[in-house]
């Protein structure tokens, strides 16, 4: 026996889908017509700008107030840019430069290009206080670790979003800063008091909220003072209590991605995350990047069932329906002409990011070596570094625990040494590589990532960016003399 359409339907809209490839398959515009509230685009669905727009136009057929999402952070975090690397700079640069103005500017200019597509929602700003120096998943894309500095940009950054007609969504609540561990792999727990949390991790959360942010995102993190052993994403006393009682927050709560194995795992699979989700709190529930037809009915059906069951009351999905609703009208009103983003803006606030400590002089003709990072599961393998814009100047890639530093010595004779990377304190081989080539060579430190308090000794200088964007190579590129 199928399932009652009209609860199939309520289920539906509750449910954030995601479909393979730059053409939306069939399936996905038939759920959007039996009432799927949207889908969320990746990379592997963005080719060009032509063809983002002609997806969005062909989703929005299945039902014209679709809400159509993205993950478009700037900096670090792109996926309109996967190929190339982001224009702008992201929030750990901005919040460097600490003008506010500025950061509602640059994501004014990130609403226009994703309004022009026909994007609806940005699952951004990330307004988490970064306070853990090896926080793996989010690091440059906080705008620091000041909570007052945090909230200041945090609402400048929703200001500017919406200003362009796009809904902002605030992310990773209660705060995700203080994790040493990647939700995406594991669950990681911020052993705090409330007290503390709303000391620390709170704060850019009221000012969003204050801001006018149409939604707000869960995290995937456990807080025993609050959850147990559940993730926030599971529970009432963060998402209702919490955030909307304490706080004030009248908008659509989204999770995060439940395939993610902080939430799948403690659940026992993606239907029972949703459940579970949706009785905490949740209204519109993101169902990761990896999804097809079936996994949808199913997830549905998982809805349905827990309906019947007990699980759910009515009442609940109903209000969870009537708030994805209430976003995706909010979109349509928003909705304006099209307005160009100004990507020179990107380009321009990236060169104020860039932090020098030392000399850089005698770099003529450096060899530059580019130490390899993987990437997070967020950040998806987006081009990095200074190759696109160096002019005639010899780069090589290497694994800093398979090189060694007379190797490197002996290739770069008596040039100077350029060394980039991406959170080189905590980099497995990296202080050491630079210790070793710093001992008996001129050596030149860019650190792309989250910069922590760590300055390698015997360097001439090390050269901070903030971020890892196209926007950030070129101005580190730049300051370096090094630019085409």
């Amino acid at each position: 026996m199928g399932l009652d359409p009209g609860l199939r339907r309520l289920a539906l809209g509750t449910l954030l889908a995601a479909y393979p490839g730059p053409v939306p398959p069939d399936w996905a515009v038939d759920l959007l017509a039996d009432g799927l509230a949207g889908h969320t685009l990746f990379g592997t669905n963005v080719h060009d700008p032509a063809q983002v727009a002609a997806s969005t136009a062909a989703l929005r057929a299945g039902r014209p107030d679709a809400l159509i999402a993205i993950d478009e952070e700037g900096g670090d975090v792109t996926r309109l840019a996967h190929a190339t690397g982001s224009p702008y700079p992201g929030n750990a640069a901005l919040g460097a430069i600490g003008d506010v103005a500025l950061t509602r500017r640059v994501y004014r200019s990130i609403g226009a290009e994703l309004a022009a597509l026909g994007i609806t929602v940005n699952l951004a700003p990330t307004v988490d206080v970064n306070t853990a120096d090896e926080n793996p998943v989010i690091g440059t894309r906080s705008f620091g670790a000041d909570p007052v500095r945090v909230a200041a940009h945090s609402a400048a950054a929703v200001t500017g979003l919406q200003a362009a007609g796009v809904a902002a969504c605030a992310k990773h609540f209660p705060g995700h800063g203080a994790t040493v561990t990647d939700s995406h792999h594991e669950l990681p727990t911020v052993d705090a008091p409330l007290s503390l949390l709303r000391q620390r991790d709170l704060p850019p959360f009221g000012a969003v909220i204050a801001a006018g942010a149409r939604a707000v995102m869960t995290a995937h993190i456990r807080v025993p003072s609050l959850t147990g052993a559940d993730p926030a994403t599971f529970s009432r006393a963060v998402l209702v209590d919490l955030l909307r009682t304490d706080l004030g927050f009248t908008g659509a709560v989204i999770t995060d991605a439940l395939e993610m194995k902080g939430a799948a795992v403690a659940a026992g699979g993606v239907g029972p995350a949703a459940v579970r989700a949706l009785a905490a709190g949740a209204d519109l529930l993101c169902i990761g990047a990896r999804v097809d037809a079936e996994l949808v009915e199913r997830v549905a059906a998982e809805i349905v069932d827990a309906l019947a069951d007990g699980r759910l009351a009515t009442a609940r999905v109903e209000q969870a329906a009537g708030r994805a609703a209430e976003l995706a009208a909010w979109t349509r009103a928003a909705a304006g002409p099209p307005a160009a983003g100004d990507t020179e803006l990107g380009y321009a606030a990236a060169r104020r990011a860039v932090r020098v400590d030392g000399v850089l002089t005698g770099l003529d003709r450096p060899l530059v070596v580019q130490l390899h990072t993987e990437s997070t599961i967020a950040e998806g393998r987006v081009p990095w570094g200074l190759g696109p814009h160096l002019d005639g100047v010899p780069e090589i890639r290497v694994i800093a625990t398979e090189t060694d530093p007379a190797t490197l010595r002996g290739l770069a004779g008596d040039r100077p040494i350029v060394l980039v990377g991406r959170h080189l304190h905590r980099l497995p081989g990296g202080p050491e590589l630079v210790a070793g080539l710093a001992a008996e060579h001129s050596v030149t430190v860019v650190e792309m990532g989250w910069p922590a308090q760590w300055r390698p000794a015997g360097v001439r200088a090390f050269v901070t960016t903030y971020g890892a964007s196209h926007a950030n190579g070129r101005a580190a590129a730049e300051a370096l003399g090094l630019a085409g």
